[in-house]
């Protein structure tokens, strides 16, 4: 192995010195294009590198070889095998560097000789463009002094040719304006030639030209007798002579007052003559004669005869029957069907045939005349003043406001609604006849003049067919009533008691039928009224109707309810008996006043359903404001806030006769707790005998039986009645029931188990108004249930029921008064110690 190593090592030694001796060759085309540093070191290196590759594989395969023989079977060789080990890694690693760094010196010193031969290259270059670049220059300098030379001689050219131009120019427009003298001379002496012609005799037209009556040349003519015609008045007032008081003169003064005359005359049977050819081409339908006539005409007053004589000779203007049809269409024969719906109807029709009528004629303007925009807007003016107002007239009779069309006959409301009809469908028309094309026409404008008359007194109207309706509806409900079977309008008959028990009542239904008619009306506003303000001062008016009748009429419904129950509270006063009456005397008594207080009860009922009706109609009107009315108010200032006020204002009325009714109420119901406790309570409910009997502790009948009065008669009332209304109401029915109740106990004398019997009573009435939701009824009757301890309580233990509550003492003396053993007890010489000390 040794062997081996030292022969290639020797081998390598000896290649030594034949490597470097080898010649480089590196040219400067190795530099160019894309060049690769790599490339150029990889060519310099690749013959010397294979060699070192080889033999660095030799040398690892020895190291791996000496690494077996020491390790095999887990031994160590002997030290011979290490010391040849030693030797055999003595020999270098990578001969061949001393031949890389001869190379790359020669490689060096070869790149410094091309790197002298580029520069001395370089610098022949530098020399070679400095001279081109001076000889560059030198040639562009005489260039630039040939240009300027050019330049100026083109600035002369330019000169000279502008001047010849501007000479020719002027000669131009000499030789032009001589020409349009001599063409105006010759049309002038042409002209004067003319006028001497027509400056005869006055109305002498038969010595004229042969221009002036040839058919051929009536444009030429026309033309020729507007310039005659202007110069001759023109020269008439250069004079100051009036053409009236010379014309006809034979014998005139000098000027040409006969030539306008004449010419005057001629212009008239030539535009006579055209107007006539222009039917006759008109009737056959030839647009180009017409056409031609039409620019004819436009010098005579620049068409207008001729635009005002075709739209008179129009059909629809002129035929009787188209005018008849149009209000057969409409009205139906004879008016028979002239309902809104059926006139709407008619008028989309009719409005529609003559908008197609107009588009046609339109079409046969614009091929004719030269001023179609003009010929349009007298076409749509003489339809709109004409056919349109024709119609309208026998549509809409205004009504009087002092004899007032009968609702038998559709009252102001048909003609309100027939006014809506017809202005939104004249609206409609009135755009349609724009978009058709009606020149510089304010064909909006004009459509609103149409209605002027009808729109002056429209609120008034309005209101008065608010009114009108209102009354009619006041009437039927009145009549709906009368017709209820009397038997079944009165209860109680017996002994002579009668009181109407279904008197006639608010309808929520009716309200609502108020609203819509009034939401109709405020529609009509928003047609009838295009300005903000106009708008809210017309909507305002209207809503104030809907506030009156509203008002007016929740307000008699609650009267209504309010005299049930004045006749049910007269009724009861009529049967009041005094104490020394026959038993049979008081059967019938007893016997109306059961009617008296059943139709009290009916009333009370009644008057509570009418409470409620009463709030649902306002609340409507109030939602009715707030969603409709008051978005049209806003814009005006203090609108809105002026209508809240009338609003409030107007239901003031139905809330001073609620008031008065409830309070009619509460004094009904205590009238019939007040009669029940009379003829209910006995005086042995609160002295009971001593009879070793246990006593009842249950409540007393005319306790069951008020309370259960208050159950039945309230139950609508909680149903009426809300928010504050119900409470103030129960509130104040809940302090008069504790007077009430205070003032009848006045009347017993009570022993102990009577006081606890009184105390069971209280507390029944006590659990009942706890339904009122009072605070402070419900503080006096736990001081009434304090108070009835004084009956139960020993005498001497009085003075301690009140240390808690001194402020009732003044009632407490009183019910110990009403104790059964007041005087025995001698409670009043102790109590008034006791007050004494206390006070």
């Amino acid at each position: 192995m040794r062997e081996a190593r030292d022969g290639s090592k020797k081998d390598m030694h000896s290649k030594n010195p034949s490597v470097s001796s080898l010649p480089l060759i590196l040219d400067v085309d190795d530099f160019k294009g894309d060049f690769s540093f790599d490339a150029l070191f990889g060519n310099l290196v690749n013959d010397l590198l294979p060699s070192f590759q080889e033999e660095e594989s030799d040398s690892i395969e020895g190291h791996n070889n000496i690494s077996n023989d020491v390790f095999s079977n887990g031994h160590l060789r002997g030290q011979s095998d290490t010391i040849k080990f030693s030797q055999g890694l003595s020999t270098p690693l990578f001969p061949e560097v001393d031949k890389l760094l001869t190379l790359f010196k020669d490689s060096s010193q070869e790149l410094v000789d091309l790197r002298k031969q580029i520069d001395g290259k370089l610098y022949n270059l530098k020399k070679d463009v400095a001279a081109q670049d001076s000889k560059h220059r030198k040639t562009l300098a005489e260039l630039e002094k040939g240009v300027d030379g050019l330049f100026d001689s083109f600035a002369r050219l330019d000169s000279r040719i502008s001047s010849v131009g501007q000479t020719a120019a002027k000669i131009g427009d000499h030789l032009q304006s001589a020409d349009a003298q001599r063409e105006t001379a010759s049309q002038t002496i042409e002209l004067i030639k003319y006028l001497m012609e027509f400056n005869g005799s006055p109305g002498d037209l038969m010595e004229l030209s042969p221009l002036f009556s040839d058919d051929s040349r009536v444009a030429e003519a026309a033309s020729i007798a507007q310039k005659l015609r202007s110069f001759a008045e023109e020269d008439i007032g250069r004079q100051g002579i009036s053409v009236p008081s010379i014309v006809g003169n034979a014998t005139a003064s000098r000027g040409l007052e006969v030539a306008v005359a004449n010419l005057q005359d001629y212009c008239n049977e030539l535009e006579n003559r055209l107007l006539s050819r222009f039917d006759a081409a008109s009737q056959r339908r030839e647009l180009s004669t017409m056409a031609e006539c039409a620019k004819i005409l436009s010098q005579f007053n620049r068409g207008t005869s001729a635009m005002q004589h075709y739209v008179a000779t129009r059909p629809m203007f002129i035929d009787v029957e188209i005018m008849n049809a149009d209000t057969r269409l409409v009205l139906g024969e004879q008016g028979l069907q002239a309902t809104p719906s059926n006139v709407a109807r008619g008028l989309s029709s009719l409005y529609k045939e003559i908008t197609d009528t107009v588009r046609k004629e339109a079409a046969t303007i614009m091929a004719v005349f030269p001023s179609p925009n003009d010929v349009m807007s007298i076409l749509v003016q003489r339809v709109l003043e004409q056919r349109v107002t024709a119609l309208l007239d026998k549509l809409l009779m205004k009504p009087s406001l002092v004899n007032i069309p009968s609702m038998e006959e559709g009252g102001l409301l048909l003609y309100l609604r027939m006014l809506a009809v017809a202005y939104e469908k004249t609206q409609e028309l009135a755009r349609d006849l724009r978009a058709v094309g009606c020149g510089d026409l304010d064909v909006e404008g004009l459509t609103e003049s149409l209605f002027s008359v009808h729109k002056e007194e429209y609120p008034e109207h309005e209101q008065a067919s608010l009114r009108q309706l209102y009354q009619a509806k006041m009437e039927e409900l009145r009549a709906e009533n009368q017709q209820v079977p009397e038997s079944s309008g009165t209860i109680g008959r017996s002994k002579g008691a009668s009181v109407s028990t279904s008197p006639q009542q608010i309808s929520v239904t009716v309200v609502t039928e108020f609203v819509r008619w009034n939401e109709e009306a405020i529609s009509r506003c928003t047609i009838f009224s295009s300005q903000p303000a106009t708008l809210a001062t017309n909507v305002k008016a209207v809503f104030t109707c809907l506030l009156d009748e509203v008002s007016q009429y929740i307000t008699d419904g609650l009267e209504r309810a309010r005299d049930s129950l004045t006749e049910a509270a007269a009724l009861r006063e009529r049967f009041v008996l005094g104490t020394s009456v026959s038993r049979r005397v008081a059967a019938a008594a007893a016997s109306a006043a059961e009617a008296a207080a059943a139709a009290g009860e009916s009333s009370f009922k009644s008057f509570m359903v009418a409470v409620q009706r009463c709030g649902s109609s306002v609340a409507i009107v109030q939602q009715y404001f707030a969603n409709s009315i008051s978005r049209l108010l806003l814009p005006v200032d203090g609108a809105h806030a002026a209508s809240c006020e009338e609003m409030s204002t107007a239901m003031s009325s139905a809330e001073a006769a609620a008031y008065k009714g409830l309070q009619q109420c509460i004094e009904t119901v205590m009238a019939e707790v007040e009669r029940l406790l009379s003829a209910e309570q006995k005086a042995t409910d609160y002295r009971s005998p001593d009879d070793g009997i246990a006593p009842d502790h249950r409540p007393t009948i005319a306790c069951t039986r008020v309370v259960a009065y208050l159950s039945r008669v309230l139950e609508s009332a909680f149903t009426a009645l809300e928010g504050l209304n119900k409470q103030a109401f129960l509130t104040e029915l809940g302090n008069r029931l504790h007077k009430g109740l205070l003032n009848h106990w006045q009347k017993f004398t009570f022993n102990p188990s009577g006081g606890l019997r009184l105390k069971r009573d209280i507390t029944e009435y006590g659990e009942f108004v706890r339904s009122f939701n009072a605070p402070s009824v419900d503080e006096n009757f736990e001081l009434l249930g304090i108070l009835a301890n004084v009956f139960i309580v020993a005498p001497e233990s009085l003075s301690t029921l009140f240390e808690g509550t001194p402020s009732i003492r003044k009632d407490a003396q009183k019910f110990i008064e009403l104790r059964e053993d007041y005087k025995s007890a001698k409670l009043a010489s102790r109590l008034s110690s006791l007050w004494q000390s206390s006070s």
